[in-house]
């Protein structure tokens, strides 16, 4: 298809970035009237892609339906590293079997976004494997130890005497590596990777190539609208989960996150209805976009069971076992939340959803903080507006 032009292009591609390093070489690239190579990397340290990390591969996907290449590197190398940005500690190394078979899955997730057809994959291990040391060695004297402690992560740590071992400092040459040999026009992140990718761009220009634009994306907040999404907080929502827990999920969300899920997660606005009805249409439309319009449906349709009309005892619900646990009804919703939902919720937490009537027992609020009723095998336990338990005894 005919390409739009230079401008119109950029404009459109513009929406939702957080940071472009620079437009005027994203223009003059774009005015070289062919299709750049657009760069998206990442690392299968899990088997599952979350939301947040479709927020670029969205953007990825733009740059596609435009008449670009996009290129998805497959770190398996560096998956065995682990991005250390914004950690407090080393990843756990993975082996090269375990990168492998969750690079089979995330692949199969990113096609959910991805025109496959369109899609040049390459695993990064093309490469590396087949360095020598020497080779190695002459990688890193392109970057300085200066540079590397610019960081703000490997700054952090060094200052509060946290260790930095030597294969993380690897991490970034590595990543810029990756776009010296793919000749990288653009690479696409999340705002965390602005010193990875700026490394790529110096690593480039020792090359003779020409430097990468840095285009950014905002991170996503998590379920609790706080700390970035990641299944290590456990306040994700994973692609491929099934369609009724990424609604109840995704219902749980405030008012203030729903905005920014729509125009991150679907490039919108969010409509101008009532709050309760938008998030439905939110869970709705992404449930439709990774599984089906039926599948939106049901489990819409299983929601309103569960919550709209209040019928709880007929519904699918998590299973929580009490066995060995404390009965009082503030240790029973602490222990609720996060055996059937991952979520860390404190004694403090749990005492004002029962002050403020949230907290209900086979349909009868419990208002006392101090209760300890009589729990039997199936009772049901509502702990908010979106979430509800079944007991066993």
């Amino acid at each position: 298809m005919d390409m739009q032009s230079p401008e119109t292009q950029l404009e459109s591609l513009k929406a939702g970035a957080a940071q472009i390093i620079s437009e005027a070489e994203l223009l003059q690239k774009l005015k070289l009237g062919r299709p750049l190579n657009v760069k998206l990397g990442v690392d299968p340290t899990a088997p599952d892609i979350h939301l947040g990390f479709t927020v670029p591969l969205q953007k990825l996907r733009q740059f596609q339906d435009l008449g670009h290449q996009a290129v998805l590197i497959i770190g398996d190398f560096t998956a065995m590293i682990g991005d250390p940005t914004g950690r407090s500690a080393a990843r756990p190394q993975l082996s090269h079997d375990q990168v492998m078979h969750n690079a089979k899955s995330f692949q199969e997730q990113a096609f959910k976004i991805l025109d496959r057809n369109k899609t040049k994959i390459i695993f990064n291990g093309e490469w590396f494997e087949m360095m020598h040391f020497e080779d190695v060695i002459k990688l890193n004297s392109r970057v300085t130890i200066q540079q590397m402690m610019q960081r703000e992560d490997f700054k952090e740590r060094f200052a509060k005497g946290v260790s930095i071992r030597a294969h993380e400092i690897q991490y970034p040459i590595m990543q810029g590596w990756d776009s010296v040999m793919v000749k990288a026009d653009v690479e696409i992140g999340g705002t965390d990777q602005l010193f990875n990718i700026l490394v790529g761009r110096d690593i480039q220009k020792e090359e003779g190539q020409p430097q990468q634009v840095v285009f950014l994306m905002p991170l996503l907040e998590g379920l609790d609208g706080v700390n970035k999404m990641s299944k290590s907080l456990g306040n994700y929502v994973g692609v491929s989960e099934p369609p009724n827990e990424m609604f109840g999920k995704l219902m749980s969300i405030t008012d203030q996150l729903m905005v920014r899920y729509y125009l991150l997660l679907l490039g919108q606005k969010t409509p101008e209805i009532h709050p309760m009805d938008a998030k439905k249409q939110l869970a709705c439309s992404i449930i439709e976009r990774y599984h089906s319009k039926e599948a939106a449906q049901a489990a819409l349709d299983d929601f309103n069971l569960r919550f709209s009309k209040g019928d709880l005892t007929k519904a699918d619900l998590p299973i929580v076992g009490l066995n060995g646990s404390a009965r009082d009804i503030l240790s029973v919703v602490v222990t609720a939340y996060i055996e059937a939902f991952k979520l860390t919720k404190s004694r403090g937490d749990a005492r004002r959803l029962v002050e403020q009537g949230s907290i209900q027992l086979n349909g009868e609020k419990i208002t006392d903080v101090k209760a300890t009723p009589e729990f039997h095998d199936g009772d049901v336990l509502r702990l908010d507006k979106t979430r509800a338990v079944r007991l066993a005894v």
